[in-house]
């Protein structure tokens, strides 16, 4: 099972992780009120489908020439201007085929100064029976592509369940990340709350990409996919 991506940050929150503020909303005019009760100035307008690639993909409804399913506003205005665009309308992205995926929802929330774009996901190693950490230094791409072109840069983690994340996991995911300072000292609680969340919930996948170090050093989860283990429903 799928959730959309506000509801997948709103869990992450509870377990203490690091995200932005934000509003999911159903119609356009609310838009402007949700913007509007974020810090701003800047603010990311959101559709929310079960498909990657949003940002990237198109409108059939728009011109060729209309932006994506992921845009950058820089006034409250803007935003429900976004907003108007967006909702209802059909989003074709590499994930959705041709058919592409209507938007009903849309999540408003607060931008962020980017420094540094990472990859982080956790997953159940096939090989190992365990739960581990995929990680790259090349944050915001696909993840396939990465690993056709680029294997050398993904890094894996195991984690042995009966110690959780140690301090030793940490420092592999820290180096393979490259990682020093603020966003350094956040690794130590962000990469074991991130493995808490992942198995007190049963998820069978919890990607963050990207996972970013922003300009004051510190680390924020800027999108999150999470799928659950279908036999875990009954929670």
């Amino acid at each position: 099972m799928n959730i959309h991506e506000h509801q997948a940050k709103a869990l992450l929150k509870g377990f203490g992780l690091p995200v932005a503020q934000g509003v999911a909303i159903f119609k356009h005019e609310e838009a402007e009120a949700a913007a509007k009760s974020l810090p701003g100035p800047l603010y990311v307008v959101k559709s929310q489908i079960h498909a990657g690639g949003r940002g990237k993909g198109r409108f059939k409804e728009l011109g060729a020439d209309a932006k994506g399913g992921v845009r950058l506003s820089k006034t409250p205005a803007e935003v429900a201007a976004n907003a108007r665009e967006m909702l209802g309308h059909t989003l074709v992205t590499k994930q959705t085929g041709p058919a592409g995926k209507q938007v009903n929802r849309l999540y408003i929330e607060d931008g962020a100064d980017i420094a540094r774009e990472l990859y982080c996901s956790l997953l159940v190693n096939r090989e190992t029976g365990e739960v581990a950490f995929v990680v790259s230094t090349e944050g915001g791409m696909d993840i396939e592509t990465v690993a056709h072109d680029t294997p050398d840069k993904i890094v894996t983690v195991d984690i042995d369940p009966g110690k959780g994340v140690t301090a030793a996991d940490t420092e592999k995911i820290v180096g393979a990340l490259q990682l020093d300072g603020a966003a350094k000292a956040d690794a130590a609680t962000v990469f074991p709350a991130l493995y808490k969340a992942f198995v007190d919930t049963d998820m069978s996948l919890l990607e963050v990409n990207p996972l970013i170090v922003m300009q004051d050093g510190h680390l924020r989860l800027l999108d999150a996919k999470v799928s659950f283990d279908n036999n875990s429903l009954f929670r």
